[in-house]
Formats: C-alpha cells, sequence, structure tokens
C-alpha cells in the first residue's frame, strides 16, 4: 500500500513557523541514546501570543452582538431577559429557542428602566470593580517579564550576573581536559628541566619535605613573545595531572574599585580548594607593573589588585601543593616585590631557540602535514634564525596552505621557500605596476647588495635575490642565510655588514650617476650599526673603550622618561665625526668592490629584470667565471 506524501496544511504552517523562530527539530545523536531537548525563548513568546489569541475563542461564551435600535425592538416585543447594565454596556439573554446571549452598547436612553418595568422584565446593575483588574494589567506582564530575565540569566551561566564581578574569571581546566606534555614541547631542553621538578614537586612533596626543604611558590617564565610559555604551563599542568586554573593579568582589573582584588582573593580561594593545583597568569606585566609608575599621581585599581595579589602569595602554604605560575615577556618593569623569594621564587628563560631546537619544534608541528621527499627539516631550520616555536608553527601552516591552494599531493620545498618569504618579507604584491626605469633601479639596487655580500670575508651567503615587491614598502630584496646561530659580532663582522647595507645604494650610484630613495632603510640601519660600534662596543679607537650609550633607565621611572645624555657637546661632536668616518670608510671600500665587478653587476641586473628572482648558487657561479 502506498504512504500518503502529502502534509496536512495546518502541520505545514506550524513546521514553517518553527523553522522562522529558529527551533526545529533536532536530530537525536548517533550514540543510541534519545536526543536532548534544547528548550528556546522562542517556546516562550510563541505560547504567550497563542494563548492571548485563543483564550477569548475557547474558554469566552458565545454571545452575539446586536445594535441598539434591535435591543429597543426585542425590549418591546418582551424577547429579552435577565439583563444586566453596565457603564458601557447592556447584556442579556434572547428568547429561544435555542435561546442565546447578546450584548449591545449602552447609550443615553433616560427612558430605558421606565420601558422595562412596563414590560416586566427583570434587569439588575453591576459595579464594576476595576482594581483587580488593574492590577492584574500591570502585575501579569511584570510576572513574564521577570520569567524571561531568569531564564536569560540561567542561559547566560553563572557568570555574568549583575553580582559576579567579583568573581574570578579564571578557566579551570580538570586533571584530564589539560592533554598536553613535555612530549609537545622542543627547542626549550633546560626551560624543561625546570619545570620537570615543579612536576615532582605536585607529585611527591613528601620527598623533599622530608629532609626540610620547602616546595617553592611561585615560577615565573620569561622570554620573547611566542616561545612557548603558557604551552610550558599546560604542559606541567598535564604532566602533574593537576588542576589547572589560567586568566591573563589584565582580566583582574575592572572600572570598578575593588573588583580586582576580589577576583584575587576568589581565585585563591578556589584553588586552595582542589589543592595540589597550579595557578597560571599569563601576561603578568599587566598587573604587576612596578608601583608608583603612575604619573597622575594616587592608589589606583591596578595597585589595589596587585597590592592583594603579593598578600595573597605571602599566606599561602606552598605545602598545600599550589603551585602559581607567571608568563611575561617585560620582566623589567615587573613590581621588585614579586620577584622576592618566597613569592616567585623560580625563573625560568624560555628563549628563542638554536638550530637544534627549530628543527625539533619543525618534527613536531609537521607530524600531521604530509611532507614531499625533498623536504629537509634542517635545510629550513638553517634559514631561520631567531625564529621562535609561533613562528615556526606560522611557515608550517603556511606551506601546507600553499600546496592545498595548488592542489598538490604533498607539501613541497618550494611551498616552504615561499611560506619562509612571505613570512619575513610579506605578500608577494603581483598587481603593483612598475615603469620600467623604476624596475631597472631596483634591479641594480639588489644586484649590489648580493655581490658586495658575496665579496666580503665575514657577510652571511645569499640564497635568493628578487625583484618582486613585497610586504609595504619592499620593492625587492636580497635573502641571506646563516651558516650558523651566532651570539657574538665582531669588529670585522660589523664592517662587513655595514659595506652589505650599503651595497644597494653605491649600485645606483656607479651605474646611474644618480641615488633613489629605496636605500633609506638601509641607510638608517647601517647608521645605528656605526652608532653602536662608538658609543656601545668601544669599537672605536679616538674614543677608547667609554661607552657613550643612553644611561639605563630607573626602575620606577614612567615609560617614555629620559634623563638625557651623559656626555658633553665636545665630546657628542667626536662621536658624530666617528660615526661619520666609518660609514665614509664602508662607503668607499663598496663602491670599489663594484668598480671592480662591474661586469657581474650588469649581468646580475640584466637576469633580475628577466627571471624576477635569483638563487644564490646562480650568482656564485656567475662571480666564479668573472675575471
Amino acid at each position: 500500500m502506498a504512504s500518503n506524501d502529502k502534509k496536512d496544511p495546518f502541520i505545514s504552517l506550524v513546521d514553517k513557523l518553527r523553522s522562522f523562530f529558529g527551533f526545529g527539530n533536532h536530530p537525536k545523536k548517533q550514540t543510541g541514546l534519545p536526543g536532548k531537548k534544547h528548550f528556546s525563548i522562542w517556546y516562550f513568546i510563541f505560547a504567550m501570543i497563542a494563548f492571548s489569541y485563543l483564550q477569548p475563542l475557547l474558554f469566552s461564551p458565545k454571545t452575539e452582538a446586536i445594535l441598539y435600535s434591535q435591543f429597543k425592538q426585542y425590549v418591546s416585543q418582551g424577547l429579552v431577559s435577565d439583563l444586566i447594565i453596565r457603564p458601557e454596556s447592556i447584556k442579556g439573554t434572547l428568547a429561544g429557542p435555542p435561546k442565546r446571549a447578546f450584548t449591545t452598547v449602552r447609550v443615553n436612553d433616560p427612558d430605558l428602566v421606565k420601558e422595562l418595568d412596563e414590560s416586566k422584565i427583570s434587569y439588575s446593575g453591576r459595579y464594576e470593580n476595576r482594581f483587580l483588574s488593574s492590577l492584574l494589567s500591570w502585575v501579569l506582564p511584570l510576572g513574564i517579564f521577570f520569567l524571561i530575565w531568569r531564564f536569560a540569566m540561567k542561559k547566560m551561566g553563572t557568570g555574568m550576573g549583575v553580582m559576579s564581578f567579583s568573581k574570578s574569571k579564571a578557566k579551570i581546566f580538570a586533571e584530564t581536559d589539560t592533554k598536553v606534555s613535555f612530549a609537545d614541547v622542543a627547542g626549550i631542553d633546560e626551560a624543561r628541566e625546570e619545570l620537570e621538578e615543579v612536576v615532582e614537586f605536585l607529585q611527591t612533596p613528601e620527598k623533599f619535605q622530608k629532609l626540610g626543604g620547602r616546595i617553592p611558590k611561585g615560577v615565573l617564565l620569561v622570554g620573547p613573545p611566542g616561545t612557548g610559555k603558557t604551552l610550558l604551563a599546560r604542559a606541567v599542568a598535564g604532566e602533574a595531572k593537576a588542576p589547572f586554573f589560567s586568566i591573563s593579568g589584565s582580566e583582574f582589573v575592572e572600572m570598578f574599585v575593588g573588583v580586582g582584588a576580589a577576583r584575587v582573593r576568589d581565585l585563591f580561594s578556589q584553588a586552595a580548594a582542589q589543592a595540589p593545583c597550579i595557578i597560571f597568569i599569563d601576561e603578568l606585566d599587566a598587573l604587576g607593573k612596578a608601583r608608583g609608575m603612575n604619573v597622575m599621581g594616587g592608589h589606583d585599581e591596578r595597585e589595589q589588585t596587585l597590592n592583594q595579589l603579593l598578600v595573597e602569595m605571602d599566606g599561602f602554604d606552598a605545602n598545600k601543593g599550589v603551585i602559581i605560575m607567571a608568563a611575561t615577556n617585560r620582566p623589567e618593569i615587573l613590581d621588585p616585590a614579586l620577584l622576592r623569594p618566597g613569592r616567585l621564587d623560580r625563573q625560568v628563560l624560555v628563549d628563542r631557540p638554536d638550530i637544534n631546537g627549530r628543527e625539533a619544534i619543525l618534527k613536531i608541528h609537521s607530524i600531521n602535514v604530509t611532507l614531499g621527499p625533498d623536504v629537509d627539516l634542517r635545510r629550513i631550520a638553517g634559514r631561520t634564525p631567531g625564529f621562535v616555536g609561533a613562528d615556526l608553527a606560522n611557515i608550517i601552516n603556511e606551506a601546507a596552505l600553499l600546496a592545498a591552494r595548488n592542489d598538490k599531493e604533498t607539501v613541497d620545498s618550494a611551498d616552504f621557500d615561499e611560506a619562509i618569504d612571505r613570512v619575513v618579507a610579506g605578500l608577494q604584491k603581483k598587481n603593483r605596476v612598475m615603469t620600467a626605469q623604476e624596475k631597472e633601479i631596483v634591479a641594480f639596487h639588489e644586484s649590489g647588495h648580493a655581490i658586495v655580500a658575496e665579496s666580503v670575508e665575514h657577510a652571511d651567503p645569499v640564497h635568493k635575490i628578487s625583484i618582486i615587491p613585497r610586504g609595504i614598502a619592499a620593492l625587492g630584496y636580497t635573502q641571506q642565510q646563516p651558516t650558523e646561530d651566532r651570539y657574538l659580532l665582531t669588529r670585522s663582522e660589523l664592517i662587513d655588514r655595514l659595506a652589505v647595507l650599503l651595497g644597494g645604494r653605491v649600485a645606483e650610484e656607479v651605474v646611474f650617476n644618480e641615488i633613489s630613495t629605496g636605500a633609506q632603510n638601509d641607510l638608517q640601519r647601517a647608521s645605528d650599526i656605526a652608532r653602536a660600534m662608538v658609543t656601545e662596543y668601544g669599537m672605536s679607537d679616538l674614543l677608547g673603550l667609554v661607552s657613550y650609550g643612553s644611561p639605563r633607565k630607573a626602575l620606577f621611572m614612567p615609560e617614555g622618561f629620559s634623563t638625557g645624555k651623559n656626555y658633553s657637546e665636545t665630546k657628542a661632536a667626536q662621536i658624530d665625526d666617528e660615526i661619520t668616518r666609518i660609514v665614509d670608510e664602508a662607503h668607499q671600500r663598496v663602491r670599489k668592490i663594484l668598480s671592480e665587478r662591474r661586469t657581474v653587476l650588469d649581468d646580475l641586473a640584466r637576469l633580475l629584470s628577466q627571471k624576477e628572482s635569483v638563487q644564490g648558487e646562480e650568482l656564485r657561479q656567475m662571480l666564479a667565471a668573472a675575471p
């Protein structure tokens, strides 16, 4: 027997209304359990509207409305009875069969009562008590709005009420929620070893207490942004299988006075109830900035919050098994009271990874990425000196997106090269139109940088030269690849770096006998190096082993406050002369190099104009073949 698929019109209307108001049927989960019913505020509103319209139809008796003139005729004929005369209406019963109720509007008719008495029709009046109706007219809507408000407050949760400002906004992760372990951390082995001991404090505190040792109260993670400070804190909680309270320093302070201090108290009371656990305060500098740095004076809300934090950390019993961890990349502005022993006992440096660390980080982030056979993570790590974990994760992600955009099956070496170029130099500006003259100037400019870099002894080898515009203002770039991580620079290396920076400007002078604005950033960086050599590094024979750099700013000085220079005007003139001399000597040296290799300069610029990108190996072959 065929089933009838045609829906009833009323059911179709209800389905459309449910779809319009957004509370359609919720499918059952695939777990075999009955689906969860979701209540919506639209159910309540729709029910109230329907009840308002259906009440007169379902619960009120059927009454016929007649004209007053008809009513007068029925009175004269004696066809009405049981009249109820009200100030604005008259209700009664019409003779049948069948009898039926009627109502009519009362008009000013002085003879009505006399006619009713003559026709011997029973009638009565009714006093209208409006108190109850007027009371219900505002009590009932008020009650409805109260119910809606209660429902909305429950939906928003306990942390959104008016009286919840003093509640801590810390996100609490249970023992099983923090699924990060030390296996997810790479490139910062020294910091990880320090924190492995913190895990041991939480797991076996009696091992240290039996010898009279005291468990550290707090650990401060210090390092540049993106090095993995928050990841380390989560790894500690995951390894220790302890509850993890995570909050940012800025979430304590509000516009209301006293709220921050109340939140600090609430956070520590919750932590004490769930010990052993970890409290992690990210971006501690937002809360723990040194007191007294407010140039406007006064005892502001942030300082009250910091005072409460210091009190709570002091009154906290370390043997309860609560470890306070904090992270910052600006330790120099923290209040000294935070850093003293007994509060943040240990300061762990989370530094930029070396080449081995970068390779390990790349391996972790590329676990779920399908790499091509030509990808060498060691080579990628060598091309990214100074990169932190967040930068390396971004490179892996960018390379994967580029490969997917080009419909590749694997992420190959070319995708990683383009991803590094994107992160370092910015996005390609393929639609930027350059005149032929501008393109030629940029080609010779970048060729000058590359040839000088390959000609001096201590410069990093050239990896790629490109005249494709990238980023905000870069019309081209010369990319050098360090052979190893460097932590010290000698005077000869700095002088060679000066020469490489001046290579583009000097190439324009040699070829065009004219200069452009393209060397602005190069000149600024060259001037900074020369000034640092003279004033900070003591590399000037004339000025000797004296540092003329800016004096160190006192801890409690407000930011931007300068105490001025600490040397005389005569010494300032000598400093300027020495800086000029160093730059001029580098300029003459570069001019000589490019004049001797003018043929290679012309050939490389011509090749760049054709291909827009030249690899370092091609340049080295051209230099080897040149006389």
